[in-house]
């Protein structure tokens, strides 16, 4: 990952975080049109951005291990919220894709418009 300082970290988390939350809303967009390749594209995208946050996280949790006492700065935390709230996005657009894969399959329907 190379060296990094603290804020740089923090800005990765974030960044990352806020794309893999962004391509998983898309994929879902992508799904609900009946354009799965895209979708699990946008899902490929998103996953590997997490992994690159959830790199980042591991980090900046590692490097301020045993600082007790020390209250997190406020980007960091920002930086904790947007990972996770990415990854929650992630899974539940992994779900949509499938749910909507499912239904354009079963009923063999033309794109929404």
């Amino acid at each position: 990952m190379g060296q990094f300082n603290q804020e740089e970290v923090i800005m990765n988390l974030v960044v990352n975080g806020g794309d893999g939350r962004g391509k998983a809303l898309k994929a879902i967009d992508a799904a609900k049109d009946n354009q799965m390749d895209l979708a699990d594209q946008l899902l490929k995208e998103s996953n590997e951005a997490l992994l690159k946050a959830h790199q980042f996280q591991t980090q900046l949790i590692q490097e301020n291990m045993g600082e007790a006492g020390e209250k997190p700065d406020l980007l960091m935390v920002h930086g904790q919220d947007h990972l996770m709230t990415a990854m929650l996005a992630y899974d539940i657009a992994v779900k949509m894709v499938e749910m909507y894969r499912i239904f354009y399959s079963k009923n063999n329907q033309e794109v929404p418009i």
